[in-house]
């Protein structure tokens, strides 16, 4: 079953489905990212891409939980993909060397913790 989307603001960017799957710049339509659909709880996505455009993405449900904590840990990278570091669930895959910069909060659906995270290509 699937969740029902409360605020979805997409700039510059499409979603391949509804709220996951691959994330696209629409200014040159190349691939930056994958949005796991079930293991997050919000998102907010903000990035310049290596073409100038700059994007975001804001996602949240109508069943997200409202007082997230945040992490003191980091996210992991297994295998590409940035996961909780208390499950190893997967929660988005950015591909940072198609992008100049980026500014990502992701909550994990199943530990409900709030982690951060940017990069910033030299």
């Amino acid at each position: 079953m699937g969740r029902i989307v409360k605020q979805k603001d997409l700039i510059n960017t499409r979603l391949a489905n509804q709220y996951g799957g691959w994330i696209y710049c629409t200014n040159c339509n190349k691939n930056i990212g994958y949005l796991c659909y079930v293991t997050y709880d919000k998102l907010k996505f903000h990035y310049e891409c290596d073409c100038g455009s700059k994007g975001s993405l804001l996602i949240n449900f109508d069943d997200s939980l409202s007082n997230e904590i945040k992490s003191e840990k980091n996210l992991i990278t297994i295998k590409n993909r940035l996961c909780c570091p208390s499950d190893e669930s997967p929660l988005i895959t950015i591909l940072d060397q198609k992008l100049k910069s980026y500014e990502l909060e992701i909550v994990c659906k199943s530990c409900g913790k709030l982690y951060k995270k940017e990069g910033r290509r030299k």
